[in-house]
Order: C-alpha cells, then sequence, then structure tokens
C-alpha cells in the first residue's frame, strides 16, 4: 500500500458508521449543553473521548495495515518517527535503552523482540563460541551493560557494550550527539560517559545470578578515563574487573573523542599496550580457571579474545604497520572501524560541522575498504569484526565478502528501527544462497579469492 492508499483507507475509517454515530451523540451532547437540562458532566466528557478515541483507532489501523503491506513494523510509527521528531538525540538514546531494558511483554508490545527461529546457515563458530548470526550490536548504544537482553531478543547474534571506563566519568559536556537526518549519520562527541567498571561488574553479576535464558554472547569494549595519565593501567583494570563476564574483549585505541587517544594506534605504542594486556588476559585467564569448580584434564575454559578497534582514518602506511603489529603480538581479531573525524563533500546537513566522530551511511565505503585492505595484509589470518554504515543485507553482505568474520551496526538503528534487525538476516540469508554458498561461513573474504562460490571457499 502506498501513501495515498494509507490515506483513503484512514478517510475510509473516519466515515465508518461507528464514528458517524459517536459524533451524532457527540452533537447532541454538545446540543443539549446549550439547553437547560444539561446531561451529566461525566456522560458528556465519556461520549467526547469516544470520538477521540475512534479517530486514533482509525489512524492506529491504517498505520498498522500500511506496515504490514509494506514490511515496516508499527514499532517504527510508535518509536523511531517520534523520537528523531519530538527528542533530542540524546535523551532519545537514553529512553531507547531503558525501554530495551525493560521486561519481555513490555518490549514485546513494541515491536522490539524478533521471534524468528535462528537459521543455520548465518550460523558462525569463531574463538570457540558459537554466534546464531553474523549480526552484532555495536558499542556505543548500551554503554552500561543494561539492555543486554532486550537486543539479543531484538535478534542480534551478539551484543558489545561500552565504552567503560575504570572510574565513572560524565563525558564531555552537551549537547555532544547529532542526528545527520539528510545523510542518514550521526556525529557523536560523548567522551566516553562511563558509570566505571565497579557499577557494570556488578550489573553483570546480578544478571548472571538471575538469568533464566542463554547467556547470549557478550563482549565488552573498555576505554580509558579523559585523566588518566596511564592506557595501560586503565585497559589492565577493565580486563581484570570485566573480563569474567566477557565472551570477547576490546581494546578501544580509535575513539575520537578522548584526547591522544589515537595516539596508541602508533607502530610501538600499539605493540607494547597490546603485548602486555595479553599477558594479563592470560593471567586474569589463569586465575579463572584455578577458580572453577570444574576439575578435569579436558575441562580447560577457554582463553578471552581479546580484539583491538581501529580508525578508518589511518594512512597506508599506518595500516601496513598496524597489521604488522597485530600480526606479531597475535592478537585474537580487529574491530574495523570506529567513527571517522572526515567529512565528506557529500554531507548536507546543517550539522556536519560538529565536532566528533561520524558514523552511518557516510562511513560504509570508508570502513569496508579498510576491511578488505586489513584482511589483505593479515593474509585473512586474524578476525574482522566491520562496522559502519550497515543500513541492509547487502552492506553486511559486502563487509562480509570483504573479509569480515561477524559485522555489527548501530546508527541505522536510529533511522530504520528495532525491526531493521530481522530484515538484514532475512536479505543476508538470500544474498548467501544467490551466490551458491551453503552458509555464512563461506562467504567470508570471498572477495579474495575471485568469483563467489563454494568452490572458491575455504575448508
Amino acid at each position: 500500500m502506498n501513501r495515498g492508499g494509507l490515506f483513503h483507507f484512514s478517510k475510509r475509517i473516519l466515515r465508518s458508521s461507528h464514528l458517524r454515530r459517536s459524533w451524532l451523540r457527540f452533537s447532541r451532547f454538545q446540543s443539549s449543553a446549550r439547553s437547560k437540562n444539561k446531561p451529566p458532566k461525566k456522560r458528556r466528557f465519556w461520549t467526547k473521548y469516544r470520538v477521540i478515541g475512534s479517530v486514533i483507532g482509525g489512524v492506529y489501523c491504517g498505520l498498522l495495515l500500511f506496515g504490514v503491506r509494506n514490511d515496516i513494523p508499527l514499532s517504527r510509527f510508535l518509536l523511531v518517527r517520534p523520537m528523531m521528531s519530538l527528542i533530542d538525540p540524546e535523551t532519545a538514546h537514553r529512553w531507547a535503552v531503558q525501554l530495551s531494558s525493560q521486561s519481555l511483554t513490555i518490549r514485546s508490545l513494541f515491536g522490539l523482540v524478533d521471534k524468528s527461529a535462528p537459521v543455520d546457515i548465518l550460523e558462525v563458530k569463531l574463538w570457540g563460541l558459537t554466534f546464531d548470526n553474523p549480526i552484532g550490536l555495536a558499542a556505543g548504544f548500551d554503554k552500561h551493560g543494561e539492555a543486554i537482553d532486550g537486543m539479543l531478543d531484538m535478534g542480534f547474534g551478539f551484543v558489545e557494550i561500552g565504552s567503560i571506563t575504570p572510574e565513572p566519568q560524565e563525558g564531555n559536556p552537551k549537547p555532544r550527539l547529532f542526528r545527520l537526518m539528510e545523510d542518514r549519520a550521526i556525529i557523536n562527541r560523548y567522551g566516553f560517559n562511563s558509570e566505571g567498571h565497579d557499577v557494570v561488574a556488578n550489573r553483570l553479576q546480578e544478571r548472571e545470578n538471575s538469568l533464566q535464558r542463554a547467556i547470549g554472547v557478550i563482549g565488552i569494549n573498555l576505554g580509558k578515563n579523559k585523566t588518566s595519565p596511564s592506557a595501560l593501567e586503565d585497559y589492565s583494570k577493565g580486563i581484570q574487573k570485566l573480563g569474567p563476564f566477557a565472551h570477547y574483549l576490546v581494546i578501544n585505541v580509535s575513539s575520537p573523542n578522548t584526547p591522544g587517544l589515537r595516539k596508541l594506534q602508533g607502530r610501538d605504542q600499539l605493540k607494547k599496550l597490546l603485548s602486555e594486556l595479553i599477558v594479563v588476559r592470560d593471567e586474569m585467564h589463569k586465575e579463572m580457571q584455578s577458580k572453577s569448580p570444574i576439575k578435569c584434564a579436558s575441562c580447560i575454559l577457554p582463553k578471552c579474545p581479546l580484539l583491538v578497534k581501529i580508525s578508518p582514518d589511518l594512512s597506508q602506511d599506518d595500516r601496513i604497520e598496524i597489521a604488522e603489529v597485530l600480526k606479531e603480538v597475535k592478537i585474537d581479531g580487529i574491530i574495523i572501524s570506529n567513527t571517522t573525524i572526515s567529512r565528506p563533500k557529500s554531507l548536507k546537513s546543517s550539522f556536519k560541522s560538529e565536532g566528533g566522530g561520524l558514523s552511518g551511511g557516510p562511513l560504509a565505503q570508508m570502513s569496508t575498504e579498510l576491511i578488505r585492505d586489513m584482511y589483505r595484509l593479515t593474509n585473512g589470518e586474524i578476525p574482522i569484526i566491520g562496522v559502519g554504515g550497515i543500513k541492509d543485507g547487502a552492506d553486511a553482505y559486502e563487509k562480509i565478502t570483504a573479509g569480515a568474520s561477524l559485522v555489527q551496526l548501530y546508527s541505522s538503528l536510529v533511522f530504520y528501527g528495532p525491526a531493521l534487525v530481522a530484515r538484514i538476516k532475512r536479505q543476508l540469508t538470500d544474498h548467501v544462497l544467490a551466490d551458491g554458498f551453503d552458509n555464512i561461513r563461506e562467504a567470508i573474504g570471498a572477495d579474495h579469492r575471485g568469483a563467489p562460490g563454494p568452490e572458491n571457499a575455504d575448508g
């Protein structure tokens, strides 16, 4: 149904016999109000609201039918449009997190639950973990670990929370989040606003203690405090405090909103930092193993994978040096990429000159090319999580064939609503089958092997 069809459908609702009868009753009461024998106020009140309810119901039904006919969920009308039109971006973000942390019943009413069953075609096995699908929630949405189960129920194959700093900090002054509506993009300069390790660790412990569902795959993104003199110390604290709750850990050295952070991507700084953090991770693993109640030769806990998140604004020389460092230290994975400080000339929004990191549509091609480059430079030996500008299955598939084993999204949820996740999974399945693959794993890095097809897939 097109917009014209929606208009005529709503028009028919407004012309319905029920609405006409309600309006006649309302008119009679209005006229009788002028007479000496006025009807009771309570009766006039309820009749008036029957009319209003009929109008609202008609619009609701019209939107519902329009959504069903056009594969647009009602949540897009109830959540996305009002939030973008009436609420400032940061308040909308906060409300979205709070709603996603509510009970399953409430989330279902708002269309935030994907009830479709996992499909084997999209299953990915990586780092000893099983991902039901390769679509993850990027860090930045659930900064404090409040809505993990809500986002898993939305259909994500894994959820990454953070960035989380050792001590609580407010982040940068407001306003610090901007929607570039015309560009389907976001600029943020949050500056690692965080509740700190202790609060988040307690929240994660409470979740595990009360969990009545599969735990899901959880990544934890670690940041450093703005005034901290030692990045190594801050990241080490994060590994020790939050590592026991994580299925993978991310060292974020690429946010543009913390002064000096991106300097840690330099060859010498990065090598020293990651080498020492891997030692910290190994020590944390030994401690967890010693405390494990299960004691047997074949029951060794796997080490928590340690990943690094890099910037899309790297020069070719930077990319070569980083790839060499990551291979040398044997990092477990790379997240590509963080937000960009560049501003494409194609940007139209009046907010395009705001400071901070740009994400969303304009980042899509930039991050995909970096994925392709880093996959080549690392010989496909280091798993990549691709993030940046994914709005549909084609975008996700492009990043996977470029070399990403998994992908993440966040900004597109702002513009396309929570049903986007299920839609991407359906579209991604179609792309895999159309290229002749048996599963998504065969498509990883396919661009580097020539024409798509199972005969060119690894193993």
